[in-house]
């Protein structure tokens, strides 16, 4: 089968870009060339081209088919739809008995022709987050101006061009020509295959394949670091956005100049990754080293000195304007600052940075007990935790919220605890990143992470399948692996109850504003806190007011109900998390299926317990009893349930009726207690002694007696096994 090979050689592709192209490219063409069969597709991305290799069919074969229309005595309109839905006419139709025919054949098309056919189009639907336009009148758009498209099928070329109508799509057309490195190997040549392609732009200084060239770039900077016993810190984000940066990488080494070795860490790493680029370093011991790594696109010829130079004279540059925020934001501390946040807003209905830093006082205040911390440390930690969202460091990187703040306060003698809080309370921002660990840490971040969903849940911001621009998700998840990771005997639900007052209060405060010196604020006021009978006068019916009308008609949820919604919304990221570590989630659903516990410690033993027991013959056996049992009660309920009264002893008239019965009388008290308890594994041990009475209910006793007296007495016993079981678990939620 031949081999295409599709190039689009342009001017240089944002390397955020390239892989996504070449994603779209591979999906487009695959869509476009179906009838060809397009197979073993690879695809290419690079700093100026993307380019597609594939193996197609040599075309696709004549079809000859007959469909049959309406009668020959159907109404004209039947016959005139089914001509227009085929593209037909009436002398191409034959009679066959009773009907219409339509004979069509489908001719044949050769495999350049139909790429031909269909590359402009793909070409001028290619879906870039951004494009432009260049040059001349033309409406044909790039990310960048696209100068060469290379397409060859077999060896040959695949003539092609970007007209459409009166647009000349810049005089676009396709041939066998591309172009090797821009300043190493400049000018056009000629390819006749894939193979022969990279191996020519090999030798012509490009890189093609992007996985080689983040190997080549990490192998080479960890190398070179390594010639001066140190280690490069590892940043994936960075290899590939540098990788997209180049086409011949060439890694090279320079020198930080000593006078700005005193800044933090964390400074000299982000200056260099924001605006240069570059890999720092770390020695022996794990400091900062006063050496950094880049990459070079061309080989100089001088071994690189001038360039290094070079780029060493625009890091004094960078890092003395670091040092400037440095140095300012030293002479304000930081509970000078917390004035500032009042004027800056978090959201529109939820008031200021300063008045959510107040809730997350109260809330930090309210939780340090709780997890062992010192209340007043917890709540000067709060009070402090966005100050450094006032400062020059942070404004000029954001990345160094939090950072910034723990080295401000350690500045200003605050206790090490508060520091670190300030620090860790934005922790964890990703799945990578470690939780907070000090009891102030946790306190402050849980109370941060609390508030910011209470805040949104309030104002009905919540997240969507289509988005979650507030980070509501990660804020969750945060807070389930602060109390997992922690083992922390945290009552949520009271948790959750006080961050939705708190928002609320602030929700409350922005709808009165514009009322505040109105007849009409007392009526707001009523309206917005009598949540069970809202008034209804007859002033309402006519109310002009915007803001009035949102009060009125959309009412605010009760704070019971919202910290309900936020404890569903993370029992189910706790299961979605348990699912991305191949855990049982559904055991979780089914342990939550017996009400929402809100202390995840004390969920996630029993769901271990459950899933243990589930693991073994005995558990699978159970089970099956259980489902036998629900399927049984479900059908019979239908038709004459609830069958959930009293069983009769007296009617118990079978053996195996009576051993599941006086089992049941010994077991279920005992599964009840350890539930209460917290003894999960005698819980499951208790279930466990239901397996030998049900299996032998079930192998020798009728449920459906003829006799309705003792239908009736072993459905309820049916019943009694599903509500013992389900103590535990809602074992109708286990999959399988």
């Amino acid at each position: 089968m031949p081999e295409l090979f599709l190039e689009l050689f342009s001017e240089e592709i944002p390397a955020r870009m390239q892989a996504r192209a070449a994603e779209d490219l591979s999906r487009l063409a695959g869509e476009a060339l179906a009838p060809l069969a397009p197979s073993d597709i690879r695809t290419f991305s690079g700093p100026r081209r993307i380019a597609l290799a594939a193996t197609v069919a040599r075309g696709v074969a004549e079809t000859r088919s007959s469909e049959r229309g309406p009668r020959r005595n159907a109404p004209e309109q039947a016959l005139a739809g089914f001509l227009r839905k085929h593209a037909a006419t009436p002398e191409q139709l034959r009679e066959e008995g009773e009907f219409f025919v339509l004979d069509r054949v489908v001719p044949g098309i050769a495999a350049s022709d139909l790429i031909a056919r269909e590359a402009p189009g793909l070409l001028r639907r290619f879906p870039w987050p951004k494009s432009m336009r260049w040059g001349g009148t033309s409406a044909f758009a790039w990310v960048r101006p696209l100068r060469r498209i290379l397409c060859i099928l077999d060896g040959e070329t695949v003539p092609f061009d970007l007209r459409d109508g009166g647009d000349d799509g810049h005089g676009l057309a396709s041939g066998n020509l591309t172009e090797g490195h821009r300043f190493l190997a400049p000018g056009a040549f000629s390819a006749g295959s894939c193979a022969e392609w990279r191996e020519a732009l090999r030798d012509k200084f490009v890189i093609v394949d992007a996985a080689e060239r983040r190997r080549l770039i990490w192998d080479g900077v960890t190398r070179l670091a390594a010639g001066r016993g140190l280690t490069v810190v590892e940043d994936a984000g960075l290899l590939d956005e540098v990788a997209g940066l180049v086409e011949w990488p060439v890694p090279l080494l320079g020198a930080i100049d000593a006078a700005y070795m005193d800044l933090p860490a964390e400074v000299l790493q982000v200056s260099m990754r924001v605006n240069q680029r570059y890999f720092a370093l770390r020695d022996s011991d794990g400091n900062a080293a006063p050496f950094f790594a880049f990459v070079a696109n061309v080989i100089a010829t001088d071994g690189g000195r001038t360039i290094v130079a070079g780029n060493e004279r625009v890091l004094r540059a960078r890092f003395a304007d670091a040092r400037h925020f440095w140095d300012l934001d030293r002479t304000v501390r930081l509970e000078d600052r917390v004035a500032a946040l009042d004027k800056v807003t978090f959201h529109a209905k939820l008031g200021s940075q300063g008045e959510r830093v107040q809730r997350i006082v109260r809330l930090a205040g309210a939780l340090a007990p709780v997890v062992g911390a010192d209340t007043e440390k917890a709540k000067r930690a709060a009070l402090l935790s966005k100050t450094d969202l006032a400062s020059g460091m942070v404004a000029e990187f954001p990345e160094l919220q939090g950072i910034m703040g723990r080295y401000y306060a350690l500045n200003d003698g605050e206790d090490p605890d508060v520091a670190y809080a300030i620090r860790d309370h934005y922790a964890p921002r990703g799945t990578g990143d470690g939780v907070p660990a000090r009891p102030v840490s946790i306190a402050v971040a849980l109370a941060d992470k609390l508030d910011l969903l209470a805040g949104f849940f309030c104002i009905d911001e919540k997240p969507t399948g289509s988005g979650d621009p507030y980070a509501l998700r990660r804020a969750a998840l945060g807070i389930i692996r602060i109390v997992r990771d922690n083992r922390l005997r945290l009552p949520l639900l009271n948790r959750l109850n006080e961050a939705v007052e708190a928002s609320l209060e602030a929700y409350r405060k922005t709808l009165l504003e514009p009322f505040k010196d109105s007849w009409l604020a007392d009526v707001v006021t009523e309206l917005t806190t009598n949540l069970s009978h809202p008034p209804r006068r007859p002033w309402e019916q006519e109310a002009d007011s915007f803001w009035l009308q949102h009060v009125v008609r959309n009412r605010i949820q009760s704070s019971r109900d919202i910290a309900s919604d936020l404890l569903a919304f993370l029992a189910e990221r706790l299961r979605i998390q348990l699912r991305a570590e191949g855990a049982r989630h559904d055991v979780l659903a089914a342990v939550l299926g017996t009400g929402l516990d809100d202390d995840f410690v004390r969920v996630l033993a029993r769901t271990d317990a459950v899933a243990a027991l589930l693991g073994t013959d005995t558990g699978n056996s159970l089970l099956t009893a259980y489902r036998r049992a629900a399927n049984i009660l479900r059908i019979e309920e239908k038709k004459d349930g609830p069958h959930d009264g009293p069983i009769d002893p007296a009617l118990l008239s079978l053996r195996d009726e009576r051993n599941l019965a006086r089992v049941l009388d010994q077991v279920e008290p005992d599964i009840a207690a350890a539930i209460r308890d917290e003894k999960y594994t005698e819980a499951m041990s208790g279930l466990a002694a239901l397996r030998a009475p049900l299996d032998g209910f079930f192998e020798y006793v009728t449920v459906n007696d003829p006799l309705p007296e003792l239908r009736r007495n072993r459905l309820r016993l049916l019943a009694r096994v599903r509500a013992a079981m389900n103590l535990a678990a809602d074992f109708s939620r286990i999959d399988g």
